[in-house]
């Protein structure tokens, strides 16, 4: 169905600038603007209603016509610019409930009245819109955007790059549904508040869903509203629609998955549909927190944490399973900021990564507990990788905290699109096939903007050969030239299958 925000846009366009992007409305006076994130002119609605307190004294009169409160025409979510935050309390009347009501009765009808319009709107210009020349041939526009639900990039972007990692997306495509509402709330769409208490929620579920919702070549986006508000319910650092960090937001989502995958499904144990996979059991080494699921058998790799004494020389080996490997940025890269800015050497991954493996002496701050000397003492800390992953995940960490602040290193780092070969961080590289080490890049996410807390991030991702860049609803296709230039957060490479020619890192 079409989604209201598209509707409203067609019927109440902003009354400003005529933006049919992001529609908010005043709960106050009924008018239309767009969000802060296109023009701002909702935002401006609200300013330019207030009453300068240095030259009027506040009356309860004047006190309800400040339009504070709008409300979310994609997602009817409400909006208070006094309290500059989302809230979830209604009226004593239920107002605002009754509001939402209202514009669900309008999209029916629109829907219904636009029906016959838009079944001839597909027929004749849907797939002219999605053809684009490749090589000289027509080839269709498959990609389909996500719908920003407030802050929810950094969501968007992440999803976006695990929809592009074929062998883990058709694992959960193929997962049998499950129909986890029923009865009175069967189809019914659901309003995501702090207050609601349903705990009959599935991650794996509505993960799914989204993923099959991708890549089916719709122009409308889709709108993740039931797997944000899983994630809601099941990571209460998510809550609300602040930015939140990329990667935090990765780990979680994958530890949560795993751990829900070792649960049962409609009966049958996960572990089970994944041993049925014999070529994802097979490889599977790894395994966090318990049995093995897709998530360690994709992402999983294991390293050698190898400490040794200063004093004594009594060396001590640790082996840790991991999801993704986070690589500091050297200090002395800091200050190159473009691929083509001059002055100074270019800051490699390979850097980032000898960074990462490199010999390094433990401050006083890390002192290690020697058995042997049977005190702290000062020693040496080697990590090595003793198993490669199928999808090897970096994580560059581009936020540091200072004494007061999370600041973000802006350094460009330059990277490979094919070839990266990871044998030289192997503790045993000889025990390696030539082909098993060499990973191509299928994902990028980029963080645009100076801080944690706030920017953008967006994804660029290769699926059959093309590369697409996904911002939120919109997806854009992009070549390999523009990918090189991003300043990644997060890359995501796939272990080669086959032999190719090109150069390796």
């Amino acid at each position: 169905m079409k989604s209201f925000s598209t509707l409203a846009a067609q019927i109440y366009p902003d009354d400003v600038c005529r933006s049919n992007k992001s529609p908010w409305v005043c709960l106050t006076c009924s008018s239309v603007h767009c969000g802060r994130y296109v023009n701002g002119h909702a935002k401006k609605h609200y300013e330019d209603a207030q009453i300068p307190v240095t030259h009027h004294k506040k009356t309860e009169k004047q006190e309800k016509v400040q339009h504070t409160v709008c409300m979310d025409c994609s997602s009817y979510s409400t909006y208070c610019y006094r309290c500059d935050d989302f809230v979830v309390n209604d009226t004593k009347l239920g107002l605002v409930q009754k509001v939402r009501e209202h514009l669900q009765n309008l999209e029916n009808s629109a829907f219904t009245s636009d029906r016959h319009r838009k079944r001839k709107l597909l027929e004749n210009s849907s797939l002219n819109s999605k053809l684009l020349k490749v090589n000289g041939s027509t080839t269709a526009l498959c990609a389909t955007g996500l719908r920003n639900l407030g802050n929810t990039c950094f969501m968007n972007a992440i999803l976006q790059s695990l929809s592009n990692i074929q062998q883990f997306c058709c694992y959960f495509k193929e997962l049998p549904a499950v129909e986890l509402r029923n009865g009175k709330t069967a189809g019914r769409r659901t309003y995501h508040t702090r207050s609601q208490g349903d705990n009959n929620v599935s991650l794996v579920e509505e993960f799914r869903k989204t993923l099959c919702a991708l890549w089916q070549g719709s122009q409308t986006a889709f709108s993740p509203e039931s797997l944000f508000y899983v994630v809601w319910k099941i990571m209460p650092n998510f809550r609300g629609y602040q930015q939140q960090d990329a990667h935090e937001f990765m780990r979680y989502l994958l530890d949560h998955l795993h751990l829900e995958l070792q649960g049962g499904f409609n009966g049958v144990s996960r572990s089970v549909i994944l041993q049925e996979n014999s070529s994802l059991a097979a490889s599977n080494k790894c395994c966090i927190n318990g049995a093995s699921t897709v998530v360690t058998a994709i992402f999983g790799g294991i390293l050698q944490n190898e400490v040794n004494c200063l004093i004594c020389g009594t060396e001590s080996r640790k082996f840790d399973p991991f999801l993704d490997l986070s690589l500091d940025i050297p200090s002395q890269f800091r200050n190159k900021r473009t691929k083509n800015q001059e002055g100074g050497p270019m800051c490699t991954l390979r850097d980032c990564l000898r960074s990462f493996t490199d010999l390094e002496e433990l401050d006083e701050t890390e002192l290690y507990m020697c058995h042997k000397c049977k005190k702290k003492q000062k020693s040496t800390k080697k990590f090595w990788i003793q198993k490669l992953p199928k999808v090897l995940c970096l994580h560059l960490k581009r936020f540091h905290w200072t004494a007061y602040l999370r600041n973000k290193v802006d350094t460009y780092v330059e990277f490979p699109l094919r070839g990266l070969d990871m044998k030289c961080y192997l503790l045993e590289p000889e025990n390696s096939g030539p082909e098993s080490c060499l990973y191509d890049l299928v994902a990028v996410v980029v963080h645009h903007g100076s801080g944690v807390g706030s920017g953008h991030y967006t994804a660029y991702a290769a699926h059959e050969g093309r590369w697409f860049h996904f911002n939120d609803s919109t997806v854009t296709l992009t070549d390999e030239e523009t990918v090189v230039k991003a300043k990644a957060y997060i890359l995501f490479y796939v272990e080669r299958q086959a032999k190719s020619g090109s150069d390796k890192l």
